[in-house]
């Protein structure tokens, strides 16, 4: 009778729309764990820590509630640079992180904002646990003996290992455990923390013969996440020493680029053999580097390839031994030179009868190579009493050389060279030709009339531009003279040999003073010469709103205005009002205002469209868009409906639609919603129009109730709002059939028709995993007499979950799924006195001739699986699904777990489906309500089961 009336009472809903009073709702937020936790334990002020191990899967969920729907963003605790939270946030309801690593751990928060109220925020901790194989190092008291460990030496054997929680440590020497206090000859110091992390110490005193041993240490962090113990062993005899080398190569290494260089490097001594490793000066070594055994070869190198590599040599014994050479790769490069007059005369012009002196400059590697030689018109030239020739200056920089020319002639005016080149050659020459003459001058700048101020738009391409005169012309440099800031290409200086500097697309951002000036060497001895150019760039006005729906009612004023914010020149022109493309106003803009109005007088339908306001000055238009019409409002669906509604029925589901209407009397009251429902994948719609009777308000949530709709299909579902003026905009939303994920209790059902599978989870420390199935993908080749032929509802396409028990499996294997984690909130602050009722349901399936035997058990928090099962069956229970309920009392947040046991042979499959939990005691089922489903899959309704299917499954009984 109970079902008849739930079944009426949802005929009844689909009669007519429910329509109940609403908020918007802010949003409120809890995060939820899946993936590889090893442990999640409560913190303070209700925050979680989640432990994870190193490597594996790391998957949290955010569930929210509000309306709208709020916006979710997951973000990180700052840390290090290198800790960077994947260098942005995330902004999805589950965060996944595949392979987490230790640097990943920190803490979680889970944001959600809807613009009502505060945003909600949950954190959770996430603790990433791990252990590195332990390192032992030997070293000896200072001052003793390096070489070799003789009698009657202290030595210390360090244990480190880097782990996450911290570790503990043991030794043993062979078989023998080491504790403080065992042996008279060994001290044990407690571990301490070091910049290498935590360490033990075993202090050997005085060696004698029993302690040349092979000595273990062990590092534990206790199993914790499943983490096994990690050790390592050293061997201590009469011959372990410290590592000792040597270079076979020359320092340093002086060679011509392009060439192959290897670097050999052997050991001389050391106990246990050490082992060779190659580093440079510059952090790494070169990509083309081969290092083989204790030999590095860098074929063909280069001159960023120079510096110092070291060898070293580790058989963690004493400290490592290190060899270092250093590798000079011969190169000259930026030659340059400049011209100082005679010193005392005022004018810097070149004239007969003063002293000149020709400067030239070269970079060299290695420098004391560097060899210097003039010509004078391609002639050689020697140094003399009125030609001196300085090889190296000791006032001005290393690598350069001087000619004076004294009491200048006219016969000296030419071409002078300047030729550097490395002793040994192989490196090619440079030359610099500097010419003397009655016209060489200095430089001077100027900007040319009308180039300052530059006015340019903003995309155009601009040229600043300064005439640089003198012989030789030098190089300009050009930089930002008003502020600190960097030029077009991102440096803070750009050079230009024409004296323009060329800006191709040029932004508001770079209008300002640019300064143009000489470089230091500039042909002479003087001071830099420069000018400053102004640049000013006109753009476009900006203006808002870019966009804005406007909706009014039919008959009504709508006035839309379009405001500047900023443009250059300050000054607008004009403006225009443009429907579409047709114009409807235009004029100069008012001086004294910074926006202008649009006002359409009575709205009609011919004046639905986009308005168009451009505001105008010399650099081009700002434009506001403003789309009009006098439609009503699309309305948003409330998010949070859980998706299937329960019926009674195997074969079709019901939703609870419920939404709210954006600005219900934007344009006019809303009167009725056209709702259409098609299947997803079909072309034809079903529609229906819900009437609304009064007003509807803001934020007021209206229901109703689709029902017939088939399991397991999903639907696409269109509402539309309806005013006197016509209809308004649709929005469109797809029902899907799922379980709710983790809701209250009273509303878990799970058919495994997802592939999450309503997050549960297999347990890691059984023999072998459930599996999810259809009937009509299972492979039943192999064991044909086994298993189910359908799911629970019938249906070959539907899904359930059960255990294959072929090969590999051997008897008494266990696979164990385990549901979500359950919270129980105590109506007692202090605790629990009288534990809540769940009834924990579900359908099994166990046909076979080797059935072994399906478990059901309580997991609390805090506690171990619950060694006796709440509800268990064993052996063959025939080819159909049944139904058990059992009563539980939690009395902390639990798991339910259902284990499935293989039995002697292959045709022992075990399946599972429709798991249920709901809050109170168990009830017992409707008399034989699940036989009638597995003899009498033609019914329907409720009424059809009552009075046909009992008649059919009589018979079929019989």
């Amino acid at each position: 009778m109970d079902l008849m009336v739930v079944f009426w009472g949802l005929l009844a809903l689909a009669a007519e729309g429910i329509r109940c009073q609403g908020v918007y709702a802010p949003p409120t937020v809890r995060i939820i764990h899946s993936g590889h936790a090893c442990n999640v334990e409560e913190e303070r002020h209700t925050e979680r820590v989640y432990t994870i191990r190193e490597g594996e899967t790391l998957e949290l969920t955010c569930l929210v509630t509000g309306h709208p729907r709020p916006q979710i963003r997951w973000t990180k605790t700052a840390g290090s640079v290198s800790d960077r939270f994947q260098d942005s946030s995330v902004f999805n309801e589950t965060l996944v992180i595949a392979k987490i690593l230790r640097n990943q751990g920190g803490r979680y928060y889970c944001k959600a904002e809807n613009g009502l109220g505060s945003p909600a925020i949950k954190s959770i901790r996430v603790d990433v646990y791990y252990l590195d194989d332990p390192v032992v190092t030997v070293h000896q008291s200072i001052g003793e003996a390096k070489e070799q460990f003789y009698y009657e030496r202290t030595v210390f054997l360090r244990c480190v290992a880097n782990s996450n929680p911290p570790v503990r440590y043991s030794w043993h020497r062979g078989r023998e455990v080491l504790t403080q206090g065992s042996d008279k000859g060994v001290e044990i110091y407690e571990p301490f923390f070091t910049q290498q992390g935590e360490t033990k110490i075993l202090k050997l005193k005085n060696l004698r013969p029993q302690d040349y041993a092979n000595y273990s240490c062990i590092a534990s962090v206790r199993n914790v996440c499943g983490i096994p113990d990690r050790s390592v062993i050293f061997r201590l005899t009469n011959k372990t020493a410290s590592p000792s080398i040597k270079l076979l190569v020359e320092d340093p290494i002086v060679v011509n680029p392009g060439q192959t260089v290897s670097l050999v490097c052997i050991t001389t001594g050391g106990e246990p053999p050490p082992i060779l490793t190659w580093v440079s000066s510059n952090d790494s070594l070169p990509q083309r580097s081969v290092v083989k055994g204790g030999t590095l070869t860098l074929p063909a190198i280069t001159s960023e390839e120079a510096g110092i590599y070291s060898c070293v040599a580790s058989n963690n014994v004493g400290n490592p031994a290190k060899k270092s050479t250093t590798i000079v790769v011969r190169a000259l490069k930026k030659g340059r030179f400049w011209i100082t007059p005679d010193p005392y005369h005022n004018d810097d012009n070149i004239q007969i009868g003063r002293e000149v002196k020709i400067s030239c400059q070269v970079e060299a590697t290695p420098p004391e190579e560097l060899i210097f030689s003039w010509l004078k018109n391609g002639r050689a030239l020697r140094s003399s009493e009125r030609m001196v020739i300085t090889q190296t200056d000791p006032d001005i920089s290393p690598g350069t050389t001087n000619l004076d020319i004294i009491d200048l002639k006219f016969t000296d005016f030419g071409t002078y060279t300047c030729v550097a080149a490395l002793k040994g050659g192989g490196i090619p020459e440079i030359s610099i030709d500097v010419n003397i003459s009655s016209t060489t001058v200095p430089p001077s700048l100027t900007v040319p009339r009308g180039k300052s101020p530059l006015v340019a738009r903003e995309g155009d391409t601009v040229e600043l531009e300064c005439l640089v005169s003198g012989k030789p012309k030098p190089i300009i440099l050009w930089s930002r003279a008003d502020k600190e800031a960097p030029m077009p290409d991102g440096s803070m200086q750009m050079e230009s040999y024409d004296g323009v500097l060329r800006i191709v697309n040029v932004s508001r951002e770079m209008t300002g003073s640019y300064r143009c000036q000489t470089s230091q060497y500039n042909g002479f001895n003087v001071k830099p010469r420069e000018a400053v150019v102004e640049l000013m760039v006109q753009y476009p006005p900006t203006v808002e709103p870019v966009h804005m729906e406007v909706r009014q009612g039919l008959g009504r004023p709508v006035v839309m205005t379009c405001r500047v914010l900023r443009a250059h020149p300050s000054r607008v022109l004009r403006f225009e009002w443009l429907l579409s493309n047709r114009l409807l106003h235009a004029g100069a803009f008012d001086p004294q205002k910074d926006e202008t109005e649009y006002t359409i007088r009575n709205l009609n339908r011919e004046g639905w469209g986009e308005y168009t306001c451009n505001v105008i000055n010399e650099a081009g238009a700002g434009k506001c868009t403003f789309q009009v019409t006098g439609k009503a409002y699309p309305p948003e669906f409330y998010y949070d409906t859980y998706s299937p509604l329960w019926q009674d029925r195997p074969r079709v589901y019901g939703f609870k639609l419920q939404w709210t209407q954006m600005n219900p009397n934007a344009v006019d009251r809303i009167v009725a919603y056209r709702l259409g429902i098609r299947q997803m994948g079909l072309q034809r719609w079903w529609e229906q129009e819900i009437t609304e009777e009064g007003n509807i308000g803001k934020g007021e949530l209206m229901t109703h109730n689709l029902t017939e709709l088939i399991k397991p299909e999903s639907y696409e579902v269109r509402l539309t709002p309806i005013t006197r003026f016509g209809e308004g905009d649709s929005t469109v939303r797809i029902v899907t059939y799922s379980a709710p994920i983790n809701p209250h209790l009273r509303e878990f059902h799970c058919s495994f028709e997802e592939e999450p599978i309503c997050m549960f989870t297999q347990d890691k420390n059984d023999d072998f995993d459930w599996t999810r199935h259809s009937a009509a993908t299972r492979d039943t080749k192999y064991t044909p007499n086994t298993g189910p032929s359908a799911d629970r509802t019938g249906s070959k396409q539907g899904f359930y979950m059960y255990i294959e028990t072929s090969r590999p499996r051997k008897e008494g294997d266990q696979a164990r799924l385990i549901s979500p984690l359950f919270n129980v909130a105590p109506k007692n602050p202090y605790g629990i006195n009288n534990p809540p009722a769940y009834c924990f349901g579900f359908f099994y399936h166990m046909y076979g001739k080797h059935i072994g035997t399906l478990n059901a058990l309580l997991k609390q928090k805090g506690q171990m699986t619950s060694e006796a099962p709440v509800w268990s069956l064993s052996g063959n229970q025939g080819d159909r699904w049944k139904q058990a309920k059992v009563s539980i009392h939690p009395t902390s947040s639990f798991q339910v777990v259902l284990e499935g046991v293989r039995g002697p042979g292959i045709e022992g499959d075990i399946a599972i489906d429709d798991i249920t939990l709901e809050e109170g005691e168990c009830r017992d089922p409707p008399p034989k309500w699940d036989e009638r489903i597995s003899y009498c899959s033609v019914c329907t309704t409720l009424e059809q089961y009552d009075i046909l299917c009992s008649i059919v499954a009589t018979v079929l009984v019989k």
